[in-house]
């Protein structure tokens, strides 16, 4: 046994690498779905669209960009998934510029997906600069900065918009950002106008964020992919849809993998260190 521990000690780093790389590459092939318990912050947003009714109107704020896809396009799906599934409406801005794409691209996805149609469903408001100033404008009436949308239609002349005149006329505000425009919401969206608000953001924000969500602020808040998965899994999202349970599959299996080779050389250490 000592001489196996020895052997362990002077393993070639390229085997741990070797290891830790097929550990990550399994769930790609195998998807697991490790289960996820809920928390109450991640629930809370679930059960707020939940009690939602057919025809009620959310104020959805994606504001994120490529680098930060992983953690935050899972959220925004999934939630898209469950307010169109509810038959609610959407309507949409793009407040940050390199974001503004992708926001589209989202809406456009996943309301073809669930059969819904643009102008009647959702609305894509899309960007306009200065968003502090843009989220203070649309408390008072959308079309103070949006006489237009994303698209170049007359804002009044979408079925949609009609009778829809500010945050006042939606149930909440939800905003998938990636980015500090977070607190533009939080100060002269629900602070302002009080508005219920509920963030998802990258794991790295969350920690900012949770104070908001304590003190009332934020009535629901999502963090990082764990965040995104929860969700994922209490929309019903399963299979390879499912990005965030997927990502969370391959982290936890990286994550076990190093721990068993950090108990392993321990184990050896100790099994070969020379008494005094």
């Amino acid at each position: 046994m000592k001489e196996f521990f020895q052997k362990l000690l002077k393993i070639d780093r390229r085997w741990i690498f070797l290891i830790t790389g097929v550990a990550i590459v399994i769930p790609f092939f195998f998807f697991i779905g490790l289960p996820i318990k809920a928390t109450r912050e991640v629930r809370a947003l679930y059960d707020a669209v939940e009690a939602l009714k057919p025809g009620d109107v959310v104020f959805y704020a994606p504001e994120y960009d490529p680098a930060t896809i992983p953690e935050v396009q899972p959220m925004a799906h999934a939630f898209l998934r469950q307010v169109f599934r509810k038959n609610v409406r959407v309507v949409a801005t793009g407040l940050f510029q390199l974001g503004v794409a992708l926001a589209e691209q989202d809406l456009t996805l996943m309301a073809k997906e669930m059969g819904k149609k643009y102008g009647e469903d959702y609305v894509f408001l899309g960007y306009k600069p200065y968003p502090e100033q843009v989220i203070l404008n649309m408390g008072e009436d959308f079309r103070k900065s949006f006489p237009t949308d994303y698209y170049g239609n007359d804002v009044n002349a979408l079925p949609m918009m009609r009778g829809l005149k500010n945050y006042s006329d939606t149930k909440m505000i939800v905003s998938m950002t990636a980015v500090s425009g977070a607190d533009y919401w939080i100060r002269s969206a629900h602070g302002r106008y009080n508005i219920p608000l509920a963030l998802g953001v990258t794991a790295v924000m969350a920690t900012d964020y949770y104070t908001y969500y304590q003190s009332g602020q934020l009535f629901a808040l999502m963090g990082g992919l764990k965040g995104a998965a929860e969700y994922e899994q209490m929309v019903g999202i399963k299979g390879k849809a499912a990005k965030a349970t997927l990502r969370m599959d391959i982290q936890s299996f990286a994550h076990l993998a190093i721990i068993i080779l950090v108990i392993l050389g321990n184990l050896a250490y100790f099994a070969t260190r020379e008494k005094k």
